[in-house]
C-alpha cells in the first residue's frame, strides 16, 4: 500500500509539474519572441516570495527581451520536485540549491552547467563572492553553483535569565550541562527545547555533536557513501550526548515543531535554544528578548573538531541546457545590490562581500556574520553531508531516543546496515 501511495504521489507531481511540457527539449522562446527563463525557488512564504517577485519584475523591466517564469514550493516538497525534474531532464533553467551532498547528487545527473569559465571570465562579479563559500558547490575542481546565503548554528541564550541567576556562558559540554541544571534549579522545567517533530532539527544537533566527538578522518570516510561504515564508537557517544540533552527538553519538545520552539524562546519562556543565525530576525520580530549566542561547546577528551561551525551556504545552480541569458540573470541575483536588499528585507546573511553592513543588519546579525566568515572550518548540515537514507536512520532514531524507545547502539547498528545497502 505504501508503494502504491508513493507512486500515486509521484505521478501527481509529474503531471502537475510536467503536464505543460512536451517531450524532448524544452523551448526557451515565447510566442512574442522573448527568451524565456524558468526560475524555481523554495520560498512561497514571506518576505522572500515578494522579494523575488519584485526582483523578477525589476530584471524584466531592464531586459525587455527576457521573460522569467517563476515557480516555488516549500522545503521538503522542493527537494522532491527537484529530484523528479532532474530525473526527467526537465530541470528549470536556474534554481536554488543546498550545498554539499544535495548539490553533488544533482551534479551526478550530468545536467548541471559547470561554472568555472563563467566565474573566471567575469572577475568583477565573481571576486565579490566570498571564496570559502564555493566549496560546497565544487566537485573534482569544478564549480557548479554560486553561493548566496550563508548560515551557522549556535545556542541562543536569554541574557537576562543568565545574568539573573549568575550563570556563565558555557565553554565546554560539561559546563553546558551544569548551566542547564542551574536553570532547572531556578524553576525552568525545560531549560532547553527543540521541535523534535522536525527531523531536520535533529540532524543539525547530531551533525554538530558528531563533529565534536568523532575523528575528522573517520567522518570523512563515513560521509562518503562508497566508504561509509559507521562503526566508530564515537557515534554512540554522540547519540548519548543527544539523548542526555533531550532529557532537558521535556515531553513538550516531542509534540512541537521548531517554529513553536523558537516562539517559546522569543517569548522568554525558554532560556536556551539551538538555532540558525538566519532566525535572528524571526526571534526579534516574535518577541522582545535580549539574546546572545555561543557555539556548541567542546566535548573535553573527545577526538573531534572542537571549533568547527555547523552551517552551509545555499545558492543557485543552472541547467546545462539553459539559455545564455540565464547567466546574466544569475549575476543579477548575486549582485551586491540584490544581496544588500535581500539581507535588509529578509534578515538572512549573504555571501557577497560588501552586502552585509551596519546599515542593513543589526549588531547581533553582524556578530553572527563575523563568526561565519572568520570560522576556521565549517561543517555542512548532517542531512546534506551523508546519504539521505543513512541520515534518515539517525534522524528517526533521534526521535525515538527522545521518547526512550531505542538505544544509541541500536541506531548505530541500523545505520551500519543502511550504509551497506547504499553500496
Amino acid at each position: 500500500m505504501k508503494k502504491t501511495l508513493f507512486f500515486s504521489i509521484l505521478l501527481l507531481l509529474l503531471s502537475t509539474m510536467l503536464g505543460a511540457c512536451s517531450s524532448g527539449e524544452k523551448q526557451n522562446a515565447s510566442a512574442d519572441g522573448k527568451t524565456e527563463i524558468d526560475f524555481f525557488h523554495r520560498w512561497p512564504n514571506e518576505p522572500r516570495k515578494s522579494f523575488y517577485d519584485e526582483k523578477i519584475k525589476e530584471y524584466m523591466e531592464q531586459n525587455p527581451d527576457v521573460h522569467i517564469n517563476v515557480d516555488y514550493v516549500l522545503n521538503d516538497a522542493y527537494k522532491e520536485k527537484i529530484r523528479v525534474l532532474v530525473s526527467s531532464d526537465k530541470l528549470p533553467d536556474i534554481f536554488t540549491a543546498w550545498s554539499d551532498s544535495f548539490a553533488e547528487n544533482l551534479v551526478s545527473s550530468e545536467r548541471i552547467m559547470p561554472l568555472n569559465d563563467v566565474i573566471k571570465e567575469d572577475e568583477e562579479w565573481s571576486s565579490k563572492i566570498i571564496d570559502s563559500q564555493f566549496g560546497g558547490f565544487t566537485f573534482d575542481d569544478t564549480t557548479y553553483g554560486v553561493p548566496f546565503t550563508v548560515d551557522g548554528k549556535a545556542f541562543f541564550y536569554n541574557k537576562a535569565i543568565f545574568e539573573e541567576h549568575n550563570i556563565a556562558v558555557p565553554k565546554t559540554y560539561d559546563e553546558l550541562i551544569a548551566a542547564l541544571d542551574q536553570l532547572q534549579d531556578a524553576g525552568y522545567k525545560e531549560p532547553l527545547v527543540e521541535g523534535l517533530t522536525n527531523t531536520w532539527a535533529i540532524s543539525h544537533y547530531l551533525g554538530t555533536i558528531f563533529e565534536r566527538v568523532v575523528e575528522p578522518a573517520v567522518l570523512e570516510k563515513d560521509y562518503n557513501a562508497e566508504t561509509a561504515e559507521f562503526t566508530d564508537q564515537g557515534y554512540v557517544q554522540g547519540l548519548e550526548i543527544f539523548e542526555e540533552l533531550t532529557g532537558y527538553m521535556g515531553e513538550v519538545s516531542t509534540a512541537i515543531d521548531h517554529e513553536a520552539a523558537r516562539n517559546m524562546f522569543a517569548a522568554g519562556e525558554v532560556p536556551v535554544l539551538y538555532m540558525q543565525f538566519a532566525e535572528i530576525k524571526m526571534v526579534e520580530e516574535a518577541g522582545d528578548v535580549e539574546f546572545g549566542f555561543f557555539d556548541f561547546p567542546e566535548v573535553e577528551g573527545a577526538k573531534g573538531d572542537p571549533t568547527a561551525l555547523t552551517g552551509a551556504p545555499e545558492g543557485w545552480m543552472v541547467s546545462k541546457n539553459a539559455p545564455e541569458e540565464t547567466i546574466d540573470f544569475l549575476k543579477f541575483l548575486t549582485s551586491e545590490e540584490t544581496a544588500a536588499d535581500f539581507t535588509k528585507t529578509d534578515g538572512q546573511l549573504n555571501a557577497i562581500e560588501g552586502a552585509v553592513t551596519e546599515e542593513n543588519v543589526n549588531p547581533a546579525s553582524l556578530e553572527a556574520y563575523e563568526l561565519i566568515t572568520n570560522a576556521t572550518s565549517t561543517a555542512p548540515w548532517f542531512d546534506n553531508a551523508v546519504n539521505i537514507n543513512v541520515a534518515d536512520v539517525f534522524m528517526r532514531g533521534g526521535q525515538s531516543l527522545a521518547t526512550g524507545q531505542t538505544t544509541p547502539e541500536d541506531i548505530l547498528k541500523e545505520a551500519q546496515q543502511e550504509a551497506q545497502n547504499q553500496k
